[in-house]
């Protein structure tokens, strides 16, 4: 067996074991990107989570932002803004220095960095992966593209520690993760009273943290703690030159213990955890408050940064600092006088016993709860007691009624004025002249049929499994499609952002630094030809909640002046009876390609469902059928045929 050998690593596993030591939870990069906000001078800081920031982390904040010509060095490791040579060090005043954080967060997730500056005209938008800037998406160039955005800047997290599915399994559950978020975000909002701060999972309206620029640290404490906490504080400071340190902060008197320490720490603003520090004040307390029992601590201390070691720990999580024990001494001494002091008076919250009146029905209760004893039985509580008086409260007070009564229910459905026939359905889907083609000049058979053109969207379902087509026209129009699609177009489609309606058939949107007009009418139309293209033979099926004659709904099309239909053409009756009998005799090739549906008496049961959850417009079914009668199924066969003809063609070029 060979001696092992001494060799040097690859830089991409020193990277990722790097940045397993900086970011070693969710709550470790958040902290780290909090803390660069802060560094950034902002006054707004908005964060948010999804699946305990494993899925998805954003930080967005109104600081200077990063300038476009940095933006490629931003996330190498050991570039920094705030740290020139080794003796700056000793004068750090800002939470970062080392320009690890968004280096070690690149390397075990994929970072996306939209920023602006002051003077800046637009944002700009870079994707980081392993350390450097990466393009965004495929086939665009790896550099900073120009976008719309605010001042500031906006990063987002997204799959951490996808490349470490060991780390990911030894983390809590989201939820677990999320209170450990939470719980960094709340302290560096005590500590921050002059920056609004917000918490909140991604996808919900309600934040579960937020504070105002205005508001006191007292404030931020009443809205993380409580108020229960907040009026039972106490501002305690103390200053030492000879020493170099000055505290100030918020301690909560003896009339306030719960059964758990809240200890909060800042030196010289960096959230630290000192062990030392947190013993020696609490051993204070123990001559106040009962046995197991803890205080409310917050301390913000600063000390001369040349007597501070910030570099001791990867997240910075821990500090050194000269004459601790003194320092520590000069604390315990601070507090001690100011519970002292405040300790002549001790505040107990009583609750007197309500007045009660007993009735001689409940002393018949009492008595004979009383033989029941005496008898042996099992004595009533008053849960299995039934209640009687009318006046009590009942939890149905509480609940929001899920339905109407089946009498209400019926006099709902049999009002006229709430039903909602087909012919009164949304025709958002046609343009002006075709509703007011079938809609305004429709004959009064409309009425009659208002009970068979409704939908059962129930019976809306999808077909399971998905069957090959081989028809040569279909894979033609496939490929056609895919030859003459547009890629900025998709792009577009694919990450713009909904503006605003302008009328009934254009809308505003924006993508990137531009607006762009879409006419939703062809937009749609594209639309639903390419599902019918590339879901030919596979849609989904639509259930009419009863069978619409066909016969009648071509009549009603041939009244319209739209069909086209003269004298020379022959009387309708006849030519709605033989649009119902050609379009019966292909009943099977309908179902098959369109799961359209017509039974042997000449009604249709079915429609395609070409886009899941929309339901089509009914006014345009007597049309649809006067279409399948005279133009989709002319060529639809002539498109078999020529598939027939050339897949014969190419079995005998084999042969």
């Amino acid at each position: 067996m060979s001696e092992p050998r001494i060799r040097k690593l690859d830089e991409d596993v020193v990277n990722k074991i790097a940045a397993g030591e900086v970011i070693q939870r969710p709550a470790n990069a958040i902290k780290e990107m909090l803390e660069n906000s802060l560094d950034a001078s902002s006054s707004f800081i908005q964060v948010s989570v999804k699946a305990g920031g494993l899925k998805l982390i954003q930080i967005q904040d109104n600081g200077c932002g990063i300038q476009k010509d940095d933006m490629p060095l931003l996330c190498e490791r050991f570039t920094t803004s705030k740290l020139e040579k080794f003796e700056d060090l000793s004068n750090m005043l800002t939470y970062g220095f080392r320009g690890e954080a968004l280096a070690s967060i690149t390397h075990v997730a994929h970072v996306l960095v939209t920023t602006r500056t002051a003077d800046s005209k637009c944002a700009y938008k870079a994707a980081y992966r392993d350390g450097k800037i990466v393009a965004a998406n495929p086939g665009q160039a790896a550099e900073a593209r120009p976008c719309a955005g605010n001042h500031g800047t906006l990063i987002s997290v997204e799959d951490l520690f996808y490349n470490m599915p060991s780390r990911k399994k030894a983390l809590k559950s989201p939820s677990e993760e999320y209170s450990r978020i939470a719980d960094v975000m709340n302290k560096y909002a005590i500590h921050n009273a002059g920056v609004a701060v917000t918490l909140k999972k991604h996808g919900e309206a309600m934040a579960d943290l937020k504070t105002t620029p205005a508001a006191t640290v007292i404030d931020n404490i009443s809205t993380v703690y409580g108020p229960s906490v907040a009026r039972e504080l106490l501002f305690l400071s103390c200053e030492d030159a000879k020493l170099g340190f000055k505290m100030s902060g918020y301690i909560s008197n003896a009339n306030y213990s719960v059964k758990k320490l809240n200890f909060i720490l800042f030196i010289n603003h960096r959230l630290v955890d000192s062990a030392n520090i947190r013993k020696s004040l609490e051993s204070v307390y123990t001559n106040y408050l009962p046995k197991n029992s803890h205080p409310f601590i917050y301390m913000s201390i600063e000390i001369t940064p040349s007597s501070v070691d910030v570099n001791v720990h990867p997240t910075k999580h821990e500090v050194f600092f000269l004459h601790e024990d003194l320092i520590i001494e000069a604390l315990q001494k601070c507090l001690e006088d100011k519970l002292l002091g405040c300790n002549s008076s001790r505040t107990y919250y009583t609750q007197a016993l309500l007045p009660t009146h007993i009735t001689s029905a409940s002393s018949d209760i009492v008595n004979s709860n009383k033989k029941s004893t005496v008898s042996g039985d099992k004595s009533q509580y008053a849960y299995q007691m039934v209640r009687t008086d009318c006046r009590e409260m009942k939890l149905d007070a509480f609940l929001r009624p899920s339905s109407l009564e089946p009498t209400q229910r019926k006099s709902v459905s049999d009002d006229p004025a709430n039903q909602n026939s087909p012919t009164e359905m949304d025709t958002s889907g046609c343009t002006p002249a075709e509703n007011e083609g079938l809609s305004a000049k429709r004959p009064r058979e409309v009425d009659k049929l208002q009970g068979h053109a409704s939908v059962d969207h129930v019976n809306m379902k999808k077909r399971r499994r998905h069957k090959p087509v081989h028809l040569t026209s279909i894979l033609y129009l496939q490929q056609r499609i895919k030859d003459h699609q547009h890629t900025e177009l998709i792009e577009l489609f694919r990450n713009y952002k909904f503006v605003g309606c302008v009328d009934q058939t254009r809308a505003l949107v924006q993508y990137s630094t531009k607006l762009y007009l879409i006419d939703v009418s062809r937009v749609s139309k594209e639309l639903f030809y390419q599902l019918l293209i590339y879901d030919f033979a596979n849609f989904g099926i639509l259930k009419l909640s009863t069978g619409a004659p066909i016969t009648d709904l071509s009549l009603m099309i041939l009244n319209n002046p739209e069909s086209g239909w003269t004298e020379d053409d022959g009387s309708k009756e006849t030519l709605a009876k033989y649009i119902e009998e050609f379009l019966t005799s292909k009943a099977e090739m309908l179902k098959d390609y369109y799961s359209l549906e017509i039974n042997e008496a000449g009604e249709m049961l079915s429609l395609p469902l070409l886009l899941d959850s929309y339901t089509p417009n009914l006014d345009n079914l007597p049309r649809l059928l006067l279409k399948l009668a005279t133009e989709v199924i002319t060529i639809l066969v002539s498109c078999c045929l020529v598939s027939y003809h050339v897949n014969q063609q190419s079995s005998t070029c084999v042969a």
